[in-house]
């Protein structure tokens, strides 16, 4: 199974096409948009969201609601093209009119500059166009087909927000993806403390008075995993690594942990390593999941729990310095329209990202060109597993 994306943040159309999902698996669109509208949601997100109502059009790949096997093609159009549509025009030639928008002052942990810079871009919208988190809203509708296939597969997750800035989210965890899911759709941060909600969106308001910006900290929980997905036989066979790399692919994530995370490194192992438990006719498990459901690059059967850390949007609306990239003056980087935080809708992206190399993963393992095939691969298998 594999996937790629194209378009341009104000462009026409983002287009997606994933290969490798089954045939046979019943497509509700009406999910995939509502994925699409939570994405658009959250506290802190900026203007354009009031502008862009994305929904998907499936046009290839599905005949009466029901995957073929053959590619999936997605398009999601862009409404804000509309107000762009010379300056991002893909045809017409470059002129004094349509390159008004020109991009010339790189903005500071951005993709601008570097990305000038390797494909000798002179203007720099070039770069940020396609590096714009825009490109996501793809993403999270190609993730919620892989997310409809693991459901199917009676495997489901969930991604949510674990702190804003400097303020940590005081919560129980919960292994149980239903009751987070039921937890953080009680508030717009998607956190599974309510009574922390006021206090975070007066950090986000006091930012956004500050002209800066916030990151935060995402957790994805994935429930009902079988055991033995990836593998320790080679360093590119390990699953966790592969879902890592997925993970630090989404805009703005510089960190990824699996399970306790980084506070293995200062733990006792007895502390750290999971017991193993074993019962009749349910077969091995652990007793806690310290490691975040993942030993030797394997998934043991415990549900599989990832971190993110996500920086600041690097759009400030109070500018940090920059070069023009052609008179090399020092001045103050572009401004180009931004949210305060985007840690809301992040944590739906990287879920959907990891539904997606859960897919991967399982269509590699098993016979999969046909969903009632693959259900009974998985079906035979979990039973070997039980009775092992």
């Amino acid at each position: 199974m594999n996937f790629i994306t194209a378009g341009e943040s104000h462009g026409p159309q983002l287009t997606g096409i994933i290969e490798g999902i089954p045939a046979g698996l019943h497509l509700d669109v009406d999910q995939i948009n509502a994925a699409l509208t939570a994405r658009q949601g959250g506290y802190g997100r900026g203007n354009r969201q009031k502008i862009e109502h994305d929904q998907v059009q499936i046009v290839g790949g599905v005949r009466h609601g029901v995957t073929l096997g053959s590619p999936i093609a997605l398009v999601i159009q862009n409404r804000d093209h509309a107000n762009w549509s010379q300056i991002m025009d893909p045809i017409s030639p470059a002129t004094a009119t349509n390159t008004v928008r020109k991009v010339e002052h790189p903005r500071p942990g951005h993709a601008d500059l570097v990305g000038g810079m390797k494909y000798n871009h002179r203007d720099l919208r070039n770069v940020l166009e396609r590096s714009s988190a825009r490109e996501t809203a793809m993403r999270v509708a190609i993730g919620n087909v892989c997310e409809q296939l693991l459901a199917a597969l009676d495997i489901r997750l969930v991604g949510f927000v674990q702190q804003v800035g400097s303020i940590h989210v005081d919560a129980e965890p919960l292994l149980d993806v239903a009751q987070i899911q039921q937890k953080i759709q009680q508030n717009d941060l998607r956190i599974l403390n309510q009574d922390q909600v006021e206090s975070i969106h007066q950090l986000i308001d006091s930012t956004k008075r500050a002209g800066d910006s916030l990151g935060g900290l995402i957790r994805v929980v994935a429930q009902n995993v079988p055991a033995g997905l990836g593998s320790y036989i080679s360093w590119d066979t390990k699953l966790d690594a592969k879902l890592a790399g997925a993970v630090m692919g989404v805009n703005a994530i510089k960190g990824v942990s699996f399970g306790d995370g980084f506070d293995v490194a200062k733990t006792p192992g007895s502390q750290v390593m999971d017991e193993i438990d074993y019962q009749v006719g349910q077969g091995f498990s652990r007793l806690s999941d310290h490691l975040g459901g993942f030993e030797g690059g394997m998934t043991n059967g415990m549900p599989i729990i990832i971190n993110a850390a996500m920086k600041p949007i690097p759009t400030l609306y109070k500018p940090l310095q920059t070069v023009d990239i052609n008179t090399k003056e020092k001045l103050k980087a572009n401004v180009e329209r931004s949210d305060v935080t985007a840690i809301v809708p992040a944590s739906l992206v990287v879920e959907n990202v990891v539904a997606i190399e859960l897919a991967k993963a399982i269509t590699d393992t098993f016979e999969a060109a046909s969903l009632t095939r693959l259900q009974a691969g998985i079906a035979e298998y979990r039973h070997q597993l039980a009775n092992f």
